[in-house]
């Protein structure tokens, strides 16, 4: 409940308040209002996106149950595939941002309906014959691959944006002040709630990193299909993914440290 909370209820309004609050009011005079619409719209993307991938290894790192952090990743998914395109579209909508409803659901199909029913598949076919060795050995062979087209993934993001990010750092450092304000806000509420509801360590760790991280890759997507590769929304989202692993590092270690606050 916590983390569905932090994820469906707090995390994309606030996210969206902040990015109305720095980029329509108190960096009004040093962003174009085009650009500030875009910017607002990619934070948006990021705060509607709880994350689904690396989650697990801040989990790991934090000796979180990854029980826990599997059967909540998947109710997280679960769950997007019918809240993401209706929360963005309101929020986005309420900032003033009109995007096509048929693209945001087509990007849902896309990057999150069918992995899922391609894992659902590819599981039930490996394990037809009653054993797991099939499937042991697949997502053995897989596991390196799916490491390096994450990291192939991040190199292309910053590839596409690695022009504007040299020659712009001011607005680099611009957006990622609310994300900054965000991630650690976001931590926050929910490793305090976490305390207040006496949830062991193990439990209180992952939840509080799903609740804070976001899922980069379907918002970078999502960003490029409605305003394209070099847009203001496509930068935001990047920016996102260039603030989020030192913050969530640092999480990682704080939350490390204070293991002793909590049950055990």
């Amino acid at each position: 409940m916590l983390t569905l909370i932090i994820n469906w209820l707090i995390k994309p309004f606030t996210m969206a308040a902040l990015g109305w609050l720095f980029f329509r009011v108190l960096f009004a005079d040093w962003v174009d209002p085009h650009s500030a619409g875009e910017y607002i719209a990619g934070m948006i993307l990021l705060g509607v996106a709880p994350c689904t991938a690396m989650v697990f290894v801040w989990s790991q790192l934090t000796r979180g149950d990854p029980n826990y952090t599997l059967v909540q990743v998947s109710v997280n998914d679960i769950i997007m595939i019918f809240a993401f395109a209706p929360i963005a579209a309101f929020l986005l909508g309420v900032s003033d941002i009109q995007v096509p409803w048929q693209t945001l659901l087509l990007s849902v199909v896309l990057y999150v309906v069918l992995p899922l029913v391609a894992g659902v598949w590819t599981r039930h076919r490996l394990e037809r014959n009653g054993s797991g060795v099939r499937l042991n050995t697949f997502l053995h062979t897989l596991k390196p691959w799916s490491i390096l087209g994450l990291l192939a993934t991040i190199v292309l993001l910053f590839g596409f944006q690695a022009e504007t990010i040299l020659e712009q750092p001011q607005t680099i450092g611009l957006i990622a002040i609310p994300l900054l304000i965000q991630t650690y806000g976001i931590f926050i509420i929910a490793y305090a709630a976490a305390w207040w509801l006496r949830l062991p360590h193990n439990v209180a760790a992952p939840a509080c990193m799903i609740g804070t991280s976001n899922f980069f890759e379907l918002a970078v997507a999502v960003a490029i299909s409605l305003f394209g590769l070099h847009s203001g929304a496509a930068l935001a989202t990047v920016v996102g993914v260039l603030v989020e692993v030192p913050v969530m590092l640092s999480l990682v270690y704080f939350v490390n440290r204070t293991h002793r606050w909590f049950a055990h």
